[in-house]
């Protein structure tokens, strides 16, 4: 009697369901941000449309009033893909506003030259702060909160008053509008563009931007790689530093002063705006369109409180808690799908 011999079966490979495919892409949260602001946008049509609120200009006005917050959110953005965090977002723009005014006002300097210093202190402050992180290995958290100190304290070393901009080159920048058919924009507004499609190009087409989401994914595997974390660590706070710089002067242009107290917990702004635009915390996965998208969530629930009227300013930082947390649900939820 001849024995039969059975050939083992590989054992079924599991597909996953569509459920986890979706909760696994990482486009999930920036197509769910979108989808927020559509359902926002076509909500405030419905209700306000008596009012005006279906004019261009009024989309084109979340971008007026909101550049400055998009360039410090791009900034925060390469630091949280990195897994960092920079605290002195807001500190460095009202210092660069206050700074500018003291320059430009007090010391009679051209606005052509003052840009750059600007720029230049705030990149060299992210510098510093990077390089603190980095050599010193002391906790972002820890490093940027002594940023955020000491870029208020040197605002009322410059001055302890509001300084106002009579500057002539300062109102023509800040009333030039670009017209685009249908509305119009403003210098802060484009430079903010600019700067967001610079940001996404360097991201998604260049080494750095590979290497800041290597670092941000899994720092021991990107060490192993032989990536140079240590300079990409200073680099990204540089940006962030760099791109606050930016922001205070965008900043300067929309209020045409400098005030000790100017953009004091922007910070949190940003960093809501990273979160709502699909951006994990840990780092290592988002993409700075979303970031885009949180901006001009934040910016449509100011719009809309003010059609409405009958609301308080508060109502914004109410809602941004409420999408905070969803949004850190969702993300988390993502992380727990992915490494099931």
């Amino acid at each position: 009697m001849s024995a039969t011999t059975r050939t083992p079966t590989a054992p079924e490979s599991r597909t996953p369901s569509k459920a986890a495919r979706l909760l696994g892409d990482r486009r999930l949260p920036v197509l769910v941000t979108a989808a927020l602001f559509l359902a926002m946008y076509v909500a405030g049509l419905s209700r306000y449309q008596n009012y005006g609120f279906a004019e261009p200009q009024v989309f084109l006005n979340l971008f007026i009033d909101n550049g400055y917050l998009l360039v410090a959110a791009v900034g925060a953005t390469f630091v949280i893909l990195s897994g960092g965090i920079d605290l002195s977002v807001g500190s460095l723009i009202g210092f660069t506003t206050m700074f500018t005014a003291w320059l430009v006002e007090r010391q009679g300097l051209p606005l052509v030259l003052v840009v750059p210093i600007a720029l230049l202190v705030g990149a060299f402050g992210g510098f510093l702060m990077g390089y603190v992180i980095q050599n010193f290995e002391i906790q972002p958290f820890i490093v940027t909160l002594a940023g955020l100190f000491l870029f208020r304290g040197l605002c009322l070393v410059i001055s302890k008053e509001s300084i106002a901009i009579s500057d002539s080159s300062v109102s023509s920048l800040a009333q030039t509008r670009v017209p685009l058919g249908l509305g119009e924009l403003s210098i802060g507004a484009v430079v903010a563009l600019v700067v967001l499609g610079v940001a996404f190009y360097v991201l998604h087409y260049t080494r750095f931007g590979r290497r800041v989401y290597a670092i941000g994914g899994n720092e021991q595997s990107a060490l192993l790689m032989g990536l140079p974390q240590g300079g990409t660590k200073i680099a990204v706070y540089t940006v962030s530093g760099f791109c606050s710089a930016m922001a205070g002067l965008l900043f300067m242009l929309y209020i045409q002063s400098g005030d000790p107290l100017h953009a004091t917990g922007m910070e949190l702004d940003a960093i809501a705006a990273v979160v709502i635009g699909g951006t994990l915390l840990t780092g290592g996965s988002g993409f700075v369109l979303g970031t885009l998208f949180g901006v001009l969530v934040l910016g449509l629930i100011k719009s809309i409180i003010q059609f409405e009227g009958t609301l308080s300013s508060w109502w914004t930082k109410i809602a941004t808690g409420v999408l905070l947390c969803a949004f850190i649900l969702i993300q988390r939820t993502m992380t727990t799908r992915r490494q099931t």
